[in-house]
């Protein structure tokens, strides 16, 4: 059976981008460093007395009559489940699924997990396909989270064009959500985040419908007068200040350079911060794909000297775990049946490039569908992977490369983009029309990775240390 796995996140409201699109990104960072991913796309479909059963945990629910269209990234291998994670159906509903947790034993005592309800692994399939707005899909889930329970504490993200919402599961049943304000961003590493809330505020916070009174019930608050989550439900440990706050600090030393006197290891950092400047996608994008660049705490000590204690002091947010990372951008000031916008990058995400794709659309490309267990340089994910074999031994000798080919793609992406939304602006019936350009955007990229697995592989040939020429030392 699968092992849960962690992940990274950065959640980005509209007023904090530098287009007015709403932003949920993840990392999905598997058990190991090998959990070969898929990006598909699922059709809308009719399904009367549908039920979905677990492989995972066994419980069976009833499914709605209809599923909307949706994008996703399952596992290759689904003998132990679908895991889809992440996507956009058709109303621009994203949906990220899940960023591992943990829950205190205090509260556990009371609400312990359960080992047959709803899991990480069925989450996207029993919300994404039935949700018309991301409040929706808050709601969804918890219902089911209340009625099934759960094993796993998880952090979950919805975006829609207007709003983002974080919802986390504390306890075998018990649950809260935040509407992240509009001008703000959040960095969600693995640990119960969510800060002070308003349950009779409902247009801000959701919650489950015994939460304020299981409180009371357990003497859980330690400081009355107010909810905060985080202090009732969360973790404090040493292992949250080296494995999980060292990358909120990373995140807000990024997009809040003024802010000098945090620590990687504090356990008060605020969940949500207003940005220095707007946000971009590649902001994003550096976030997702970086290793503390710039401290000494880079792992490949990159421009900064650390010591090799220093250098292994805190879990990287880019690692050997990364499967996929997704984007996920609903725009605003562009018509709904364009907008949304899926980022994809498999692989190692220092290394590997991101690529947009339109999710109101039928297909994805042969490379991002094929994924099998068996390693195939064929396949974006194989590819992806078997680069980082190839580099971190060279890291510093091919650097310069990889951020110019990386660039290169975005640049290329960016303008693809630009020339997809002139070419459908004003039509009906674009959906052909997408598939067609996203297609055309991946094989590109592809094509250009190719290039630079040639140019790797054939400079590493010259890289042997039992190079020995006839007459050399004569």
């Amino acid at each position: 059976m699968k092992k849960s796995s962690d992940c990274t996140e950065i959640l980005v409201g509209k007023g904090a981008t530098m287009d007015g699109s709403t932003i949920v990104a993840r990392n999905q960072d598997g058990y190991g460093p090998i959990n070969p991913i898929k990006y598909i796309v699922h059709e809308a479909k009719d399904q009367k007395n549908a039920s979905f059963k677990s492989v995972v945990t066994g419980v069976s629910v009833p499914l709605p009559d209809h599923a909307y269209h949706y994008t996703c990234t399952p596992q290759a291998d689904q003998s132990d489940g679908q895991w889809e994670e992440s996507g956009i159906n058709e109303f621009n509903v994203g949906m990220s699924a899940t960023e591992t947790t943990a829950t205190n034993a205090r509260v556990l005592g009371y609400d312990p997990l359960v080992h047959d309800g709803v899991d990480e692994e069925a989450m996207v399939s029993l919300v994404l396909p039935y949700i018309k707005t991301a409040k929706e899909g808050v709601e969804r889930l918890g219902a089911l989270i209340e009625k099934y329970g759960t094993g796993e504490s998880n952090s979950i993200a919805f975006n829609d064009n207007d709003d983002v919402w974080l919802l986390e599961i504390v306890g075998g049943h018990h649950w809260a959500a935040m509407r992240l304000p509009e001008d703000t961003y959040a960095i969600v590493p693995n640990q119960t985040l969510i800060q002070e809330i308003d349950p009779s505020d409902k247009d801000n916070f959701l919650v489950a419908t015994d939460l304020v009174e299981f409180v009371e019930k357990y003497h859980l608050n330690p400081t009355p007068g107010k909810f905060n989550f985080r202090e009732i439900f969360g973790t404090h440990g040493e292992d949250d200040a080296y494995y999980n706050t060292p990358r909120t600090w990373y995140g807000q030393k990024l997009f809040n350079p003024e802010i000098i006197d945090q620590k990687p290891t504090d356990q008060d950092m605020p969940l949500t911060r207003k940005p220095a400047k707007k946000l971009a996608i590649e902001d994003v994008q550096k976030f997702l794909s970086s290793h503390y660049n710039g401290t000494p705490y880079d792992p490949f000590g990159t421009y900064a000297s650390g010591t090799a204690d220093e250098q292994r002091k805190y879990r990287s947010i880019a690692m050997d775990r990364n499967q996929i990372s997704s984007i996920l951008q609903i725009r605003n000031g562009v018509p709904a049946e364009y907008a949304a916008v899926q980022w994809i990058a498999m692989g190692f995400f220092a290394y590997a490039p991101y690529v947009p794709f339109y999710t109101n659309a039928n297909d994805t490309p042969e490379d991002y569908k094929n994924t099998q267990q068996e390693v195939d340089v064929h396949n974006v994910y194989w590819l992806n992977k078997t680069l980082s074999v190839l580099i971190e031994p060279h890291f510093h000798e091919y650097v310069e490369a990889i951020n110019a080919f990386r660039n290169g793609c975005q640049s290329y992406a960016r303008s693809r983009i630009a020339a997809t939304d002139a070419l459908v602006e004003g039509k009906k019936d674009i959906t052909d029309t997408l598939t067609k350009n996203n297609i055309e955007t991946a094989n590109e990229i592809s094509k250009r990775t190719y290039k630079l697995f040639d140019e790797l592989v054939k400079h590493g040939l010259l890289l042997s240390k039992t190079t020995w020429e006839k007459g050399q030392n004569l």
